[in-house]
């Protein structure tokens, strides 16, 4: 089928099912070309929860689809590839947070939104990598050591701007962890006027060279922002389709080309039209869960943004 006449027949069936079409930053253009809405995975969830849509098509991963399952327990989830998951949410179960715990006797549990339902609903609060810091300064210090899952260099961001005793999980993301000093040093010299944004799930190393530190969604305030015309983009390539979209004039370069998510990249066009037709494959949380795994999400909601 031509590429038109199968995103014209998935709009038609979107109207059928009075769905919404929900594309993460780092999905294919033609995918985040054709969604109601593109962003990060939790800002993507709200907006799941308050739409009146009966049925929520999410192209990400599975962690992000059982986030919209927590949030709208009404409504039908459909995670149109079954097999997208996240290796760095596969690095923390429940019964790992169990054993940190029993380490760090009177700590708090902090979840990256990067994780299973099953390990939200074992935590204490949740955060996001652009509200991290926001998060850690509102907790009382009778809550330290901190216990952030499970991304170790988000929770290293966060021991540096924070006077907070913060320990962690050893997770990492692979898509950002594998970059080091000497990619953006690379990087600058090909590119001597540009700037460098990159994300708090690369290593420390690589942080400590940026213009600016930011999630996803802080990328495209900084390329809206930023004086310069050309940016040096660390993270997923994805995002790379929205920001040349939303910044026309401006030339925004990946880190590497080498950036990609795997899993993230899985979700095709047919895959949507397949879990529009089909009404599968659906991620349902169960009750018991969901109700835990809300209060994290709740408790992080709660706190008052910059």
């Amino acid at each position: 089928m031509d590429r038109e006449d199968l995103k014209r027949e998935i709009k038609s069936l979107l109207i059928r099912r009075r769905a919404l079409l929900l594309a993460h930053n780092y999905q294919t253009a033609d995918v985040q070309e054709i969604a109601h809405h593109t962003g990060d995975s939790l800002g993507l969830a709200q907006a799941a929860a308050e739409s009146d849509a009966e049925v929520i098509v999410f192209a990400g991963v599975h962690f992000m689809a059982e986030s919209v399952s927590i949030l709208a327990p009404e409504k039908t989830v459909l995670l149109p590839r079954k097999d997208a998951g996240c290796p760095m949410a596969d690095m923390i179960t429940p019964e790992g947070v169990a054993d940190l715990r029993k380490r760090y006797p009177g700590g708090t549990v902090v979840a990256y939104v990067n994780t299973s339902a099953a390990v939200k609903a074992a935590s204490d609060i949740c955060c996001t990598s652009g509200n991290a810091v926001n998060v850690a300064r509102s907790l009382p210090l009778e809550a330290d050591p901190l216990i952030m899952i499970p991304d170790q260099n988000l929770a290293q961001f966060v021991a540096g701007r924070v006077d907070r005793k913060i320990v962690w999980h050893d997770g990492f993301c692979y898509v950002h962890h594998r970059y080091s000093a000497g990619d953006v040093l690379e990087a600058r010299n090909r590119h001597p006027d540009a700037v460098f944004v990159t994300h708090p799930e690369c290593r420390p190393e690589v942080q400590v060279l940026a213009d600016r530190i930011a999630s996803t969604s802080g990328m495209f305030t900084f390329a809206r922002e930023t004086r310069s015309r050309k940016i040096i983009v660390g993270t997923e390539t994805g995002v790379l389709y929205g920001l040349r979209k939303e910044n026309p004039d401006k030339i925004f370069i990946p880190l590497s080309e080498d950036m990609i998510c795997e899993d993230m990249k899985l979700t095709r066009l047919e895959d949507i039209r397949d879990a529009l037709l089909n009404l599968e494959p659906a991620v349902k949380v169960p009750e018991e869960t969901r109700v835990k795994a809300k209060k994290p999400l709740d408790r992080m909601l709660a706190v008052p943004r910059d």
